[in-house]
């Protein structure tokens, strides 16, 4: 089957080198690529959320198609024919580190903490992970082929992350010992992703001091050296008009997602904006994504034994204190509900976001060709125990027969990875500690 290709994908296979294609691709002048239609991207976020679930009113008793969708989950009723529920997954990586610090250093990774000296509420201390995170595998399989290489390859955005680094805060690594720390301040991921706009606005304002130069020299220099600089400046106001009118045309709105979002000012990263936050990230995250500039992406809302008070719901204790509150204390088992509904909540937003989202170039929506898989560090907050994590998937970016409740047998979360892996079209024979990847990728997801 052949490939039909964007812009900037037939730029490469025209030899044109990546550096030139990244900067080239939205010129005008380039606008006869724009007609060719867009083959299907594979895209993935993981969305994070932390302190464990309430596993009674999370997972649905029933399985396969015929299920239904327990308190914390209704946010996704609209998606119901698009998810996925995994129960029975479970992470048993042992070793150093406290149940929280494996559960989220773990998460990802596959596979056990260093020794280190990062003391956590029991058992010994620990470091970072030992290996790399299944997000910047992806991200290094895409970026080696210049048909799927993005502009960032893989982005990690955080909500009221604390600035400390630790193992309760990194759930992403490049590597052993390479935690990658994602990026909290909404205006600081907005200068990231559109800082470029204003580096094209100083090019076109040192071009017009060029032009002006050769102007200046035009009668120093011999006739036929004077044809060659007329020559170069005809160049020269052929990209200052081309770059003038792509920055006019960033500024319009679109349909498609590639208009610059419009953040709203001064919002401070403090508890009570969280919701505010959380919307503006997830809102940049569906247009990088729009944009091509990542194919990959985490979403980490707060952290490993997170403390967010989440007074918009009415509930003034930490979740993490509440957390470990026993299944008999009514008023927190409420309140944690509550406090998990409303995680539901953004995925679901994010999911909305995306189906909303015309497919750049191609048919349906972003969401088809998008998963989303919502998890945790725990599987029930006051046990500290890592079975049962909660993974929910959402969209149709992995090719997964949706609209299921899986239940699965007491099974190594490792085997997740390899299939999320795989599903991405990057099967591993392993993935992490490979004495839990034996039986490899779980059967019947597709």
């Amino acid at each position: 089957m052949s490939h039909q290709l964007n812009r900037r994908e037939f730029l490469i296979k025209t030899g044109i080198s990546v550096a030139a294609a990244n900067f080239v691709t939205g010129l005008p002048s380039l606008g006869f690529a724009n007609s060719a239609t867009v083959a299907p991207k594979k895209r993935l976020v993981f969305v994070f959320s932390p302190n464990g679930i309430i596993p009674k009113h999370f997972w649905p008793d029933e399985t396969g198609e015929n299920f239904q969708l327990k308190r914390i989950l209704q946010p996704l009723a609209d998606f119901k024919n698009r998810m996925m529920t995994l129960h029975g997954v479970c992470n048993k990586i042992k070793g150093d580190g406290d149940g929280h610090m494996r559960g989220m250093g773990c998460l990802l990774t596959g596979i056990e903490l260093f020794p280190g000296d990062i003391q956590g509420g029991s058992d010994t201390p620990a470091g970072w992970s030992q290996g790399i995170s299944l997000d910047q595998r992806l991200k290094n399989h895409l970026q080696a082929d210049p048909a799927t290489q993005t502009r960032f390859g893989s982005l990690e955005f955080g909500v009221m992350v604390p600035d400390r680094a630790d193992t309760w805060t990194r759930m992403s690594y490049a590597g052993p010992n390479q935690p990658v720390a994602p990026i909290d301040d909404p205006y600081q991921m907005f200068d990231k992703l559109y800082g470029q706009t204003k580096n094209r606005e100083l090019l076109a304002s040192v071009l017009d001091g060029l032009s002006e130069d050769f102007r200046k020299v035009e009668n120093l220099v011999s006739e036929e050296d004077r044809h060659l600089l007329q020559d170069h400046l005809a160049m020269v106001r052929e990209v200052e008009q081309e770059l003038k009118t792509e920055l006019v045309r960033k500024e319009q709105p679109s349909d498609v997602g590639h208009a610059v979002p419009q953040l709203p000012p001064n919002v401070a990263e403090q508890n009570d904006n969280i919701p505010t936050i959380t919307k503006m990230q997830m809102d940049m995250l569906v247009n990088s994504f729009a944009a091509d500039f990542a194919r990959i992406a985490t979403f980490q809302i707060t952290n490993s034994v997170g403390q967010p008070r989440m007074r918009w719901l009415g509930i003034d204790e930490g979740h993490h204190s509440l957390s470990h509150e026993p299944d008999t204390n009514e008023e927190s088992y409420e309140k944690l509900i509550k406090i998990n509904t409303w995680y539901c909540e953004q995925v679901a937003y994010l999911a909305k976001r995306l189906d909303e989202t015309p497919e750049p170039g191609g048919e349906g929506s972003m969401l088809d060709n998008t998963s989303i898989i919502w998890t945790n560090e725990l599987g029930k907050g006051n046990s500290h125990t890592r079975n049962n994590i909660p993974f929910v998937v959402v969209g149709g970016g992995l090719g997964w027969k949706m609209g299921r409740a899986m239940k699965f047998e007491d099974i190594p979360h490792n085997r997740l990875l390899m299939s999320i892996s795989e599903a991405m079209g990057y099967p591993e024979k392993t993935f992490g500690n490979p004495n839990f990847c034996g039986d490899g990728p779980l059967a019947g997801l597709s």
